[in-house]
C-alpha cells in the first residue's frame, strides 16, 4: 500500500519541478534617501568598521555609567507590562509566519471511518436492510506556486514580523529612555527640595540677624516684617516640590510594573550621577540603519512589495495537484486487503476570466500603498536625522549654558556673603540681602536644572540614534 502511494505521490514530481520557482512582480530594491547623500556624517569625521557590527546595542544605558539607572532598567525589562504587551504581538507574528510558510508545504491527511446504515422497505411486506462500510484513506493536496503567490506572502509575512521585532525594540528603547528620565527627574527634584530647604534654613539665619538688629535699635521694623515673609515664602515652597518629586516616584514605579507609593524613594541626587562622556567626533548617518522606527519603515515597505507581487499572482492561473489512496470494503479486516484499495490523481487547473476589474484594482491599490510606505520610509529617515542634529546641537548649547551658569552660581554666591556681611556692618540694606539671596537661589536651582536636561538630551540622542555611537569601544571591549 505504501509503494503505490509513493508511485502516484511521483507523478506530481516532474510538474513541481517544471513549473516550480517562476515569481512575479517588482523586485525589491531600497529607496534612496537623505541618509545616502555624500557627507552623512553629524559630525565631522569617518570611521573604516561596520556601524551595525556589534552585540551591545541594546545596553547603550550602561554608557551612563550610573548603577542606579542600570538596576532600574533591570527591574523595567523584566516587569513592565507594556513589554510582556509586545513580546505577545511578537509571538503572534511568528505564528503568522509559520502558517504562510505552511501554505507552501503539501497538506497531508489521513482519514478513516465506519458507516453502519439501516433502510427499509415495503413490497407488500416489510423489510429491513443493514448495510456497514468500513474506509480508509491518505491523501495528499499541493498548490502548485506557478507564479510565487504562495512564496511571496510568505515574504511578505517574514518581513511584517521582523517589523513587529522591530516594533518591540522601539518600544523597549522608549522604555528605557523614560526610566532614566524618571531617575534624571527624581535626581532634580530631590536636589531642588535639597535647595529649597538649605535655603529655608538660609533666611531663617537672615531672620535672626535682622532681629537682633532690630533689637539693638540698628534696623526698623520694615526689615522684620521683609525678612519673615522671605521666610514664609521660602517654606511655601517646598511642599509643591515635594509633591512633585512624589509624583515622580509613582510614575517610576508604574514602569518598573510595581504599586505606586509602595517604594523606597530614592536617596542619590543628580550631583551624585558620574559626569558624562563628550559625545565621539565622527558619528556616520549609516548607524540610522539599525534605528527601530527606521528598520520597520522599511520592513513595512518590503511587504508591501511582496504584495504586489501577490496581488499580480492573483490574476494568473492556479494549478492544484491531489493524490488519494485508500481502502473500501464491508468488513473491518478487508480494508487492509490488496482487492479493496481506491486510488485517484487529480490536475486542478483555475484561472479568473473576468472580475470586473477587481484583481486590477487589487494591483493598483497594492503598488499605491508601496507609494505610500515608500515616502513614509523617507520621511521616518529624514526625521531621524533632524531628531540626531537636534540632540547634539541642543547637548552643545545647554553645556555652554551651564558653563554660563555656574559663573552666574559663584557670582551670586559670592554677593549674597557679601551682602550679609556688609548688612550686618550696617552699610547695607536688607533689600540688597534679600536679592542676593534670590538670585543665589535662581542660579543654583537652574544649575540643576540645566544638569538634568543635558542628561535628558543625552538620552534623546541615544533615542534617535537607534542604540550607542561608540561602537569601536565595544568591539574592543
Amino acid at each position: 500500500m505504501k509503494k503505490r502511494f509513493l508511485s502516484i505521490c511521483l507523478l506530481f514530481a516532474p510538474g513541481v519541478l517544471a513549473l516550480g520557482g517562476c515569481m512575479v512582480g517588482p523586485k525589491y530594491s531600497r529607496p534612496e534617501t537623505a541618509a545616502d547623500t555624500p557627507g552623512g556624517y553629524f559630525h565631522a569625521g569617518a570611521h573604516a568598521e561596520d556601524v551595525n557590527d556589534f552585540a551591545d546595542v541594546e545596553t547603550w544605558w550602561q554608557r551612563f555609567g550610573d548603577p542606579v539607572t542600570a538596576s532600574l532598567v533591570r527591574q523595567m525589562l523584566e516587569n513592565n507590562y507594556d513589554l510582556k504587551a509586545a513580546a505577545a504581538r511578537v509571538m503572534q507574528a511568528q505564528a503568522v509566519l509559520v502558517e504562510a510558510r505552511g501554505r507552501r508545504l503539501p497538506d497531508v491527511s489521513y482519514n478513516i471511518g465506519r458507516d453502519r446504515s439501516k433502510r427499509s422497505f415495503n413490497f407488500g411486506g416489510r423489510f429491513a436492510v443493514i448495510t456497514e462500510t468500513w474506509s480508509q484513506n491518505i491523501s495528499v493536496a499541493y498548490i502548485l506556486d506557478l507564479f510565487g503567490k504562495l512564496k511571496r506572502a510568505e515574504r511578505a509575512a517574514w518581513a511584517q514580523m521582523l517589523a513587529v521585532e522591530a516594533n518591540e525594540q522601539a518600544l523597549m528603547n522608549s522604555m528605557i529612555a523614560t526610566v532614566i528620565e524618571a531617575r534624571v527627574d527624581i535626581a532634580t527634584i530631590g536636589r531642588r527640595l535639597a535647595i529649597a530647604r538649605a535655603n529655608t534654613a538660609s533666611r531663617r539665619d537672615t531672620l535672626e540677624i535682622v532681629e537682633r538688629r532690630y533689637g539693638e535699635g540698628l534696623v526698623g521694623p520694615v526689615d522684620v516684617r521683609l525678612a519673615r515673609e522671605n521666610l514664609e515664602a521660602a517654606k511655601a515652597l517646598e511642599p509643591s516640590i515635594e509633591l512633585s518629586l512624589i509624583k515622580a516616584h509613582h510614575a517610576l514605579d508604574v514602569l518598573l510594573g510595581r504599586r505606586p507609593g509602595g517604594s523606597e524613594r530614592l536617596s542619590e541626587t543628580l550631583a551624585d550621577l558620574p559626569e558624562l562622556d563628550p559625545v565621539v567626533i565622527g558619528v556616520p548617518a549609516s548607524l540610522l540603519d539599525r534605528r527601530p522606527d527606521v528598520r520597520v519603515a522599511e520592513l513595512s515597505l518590503r511587504a508591501a512589495n511582496e504584495q504586489i507581487g501577490v496581488s499580480i499572482a492573483q490574476m494568473l492561473p492556479s494549478l492544484t495537484l491531489t493524490a488519494n489512496y485508500g481502502a473500501n470494503a464491508d468488513r473491518w479486516r478487508d480494508i487492509w486487503e490488496h482487492f479493496s484499495e481506491t486510488y485517484s490523481a487529480l490536475f486542478a487547473l483555475s484561472a479568473p476570466v473576468f472580475k470586473g476589474g477587481q484583481l486590477r484594482a487589487q494591483v493598483d491599490a497594492a503598488e499605491a500603498r508601496y507609494a505610500e510606505l515608500a515616502a513614509n520610509y523617507g520621511g521616518t529617515v529624514l526625521t531621524a536625522i533632524r531628531e540626531v542634529e537636534d540632540a547634539l546641537v541642543t547637548e552643545q548649547m545647554l553645556q555652554t549654558q551651564l558653563k554660563h551658569t555656574r559663573l552666574r552660581f559663584e557670582q551670586a554666591t559670592a554677593a549674597e556673603n557679601l551682602s550679609k556681611d556688609r548688612y550686618q556692618r550696617g552699610v547695607e540694606t536688607i533689600l540688597s540681602v534679600l536679592e542676593s539671596e534670590r538670585r543665589r537661589r535662581i542660579a543654583q536651582e537652574q544649575l540643576t536644572i540645566l544638569k538634568g536636561q543635558i542628561w535628558t538630551t543625552r538620552v534623546n540622542l541615544h533615542l534617535a540614534l537607534g542604540g550607542d555611537w561608540d561602537y569601536q569601544e565595544q568591539s574592543e571591549g
